[in-house]
């Protein structure tokens, strides 16, 4: 399975995966817009690959064939201050 990795300018470590170099016919509106102009970053061969760096392959594998494209954001920040405050008390 083919598919597109593109980039967000406007999230930082946003990333959208397409089945389609430059088909976002199946990405909501809504979401594009938030997304911004994707920039292309790579195209991969998910049948060749066991995993990736930041994403679950089954889960993407099965979002692209369910909806035609799965959108991988950065995991939450960690907040340093909040754990320092918990380990105090």
């Amino acid at each position: 399975m083919l598919c597109a990795v593109y980039k967000s300018v406007k999230k930082d470590q946003t990333y959208l995966y397409v089945k389609q170099r430059d088909n976002f016919s199946a990405v909501p509106e809504v979401l594009l817009k938030t997304f911004g102009v994707p920039v292309l970053v790579t195209l991969l061969n998910l049948a060749k690959r066991e995993h990736l760096a930041l994403a679950d392959i089954d889960k993407v594998k099965q979002q692209l064939e369910q909806h035609g494209f799965y959108l991988q954001i950065p995991p939450p920040a960690e907040n340093l201050l909040a754990q320092h405050k918990a380990q105090q008390y």
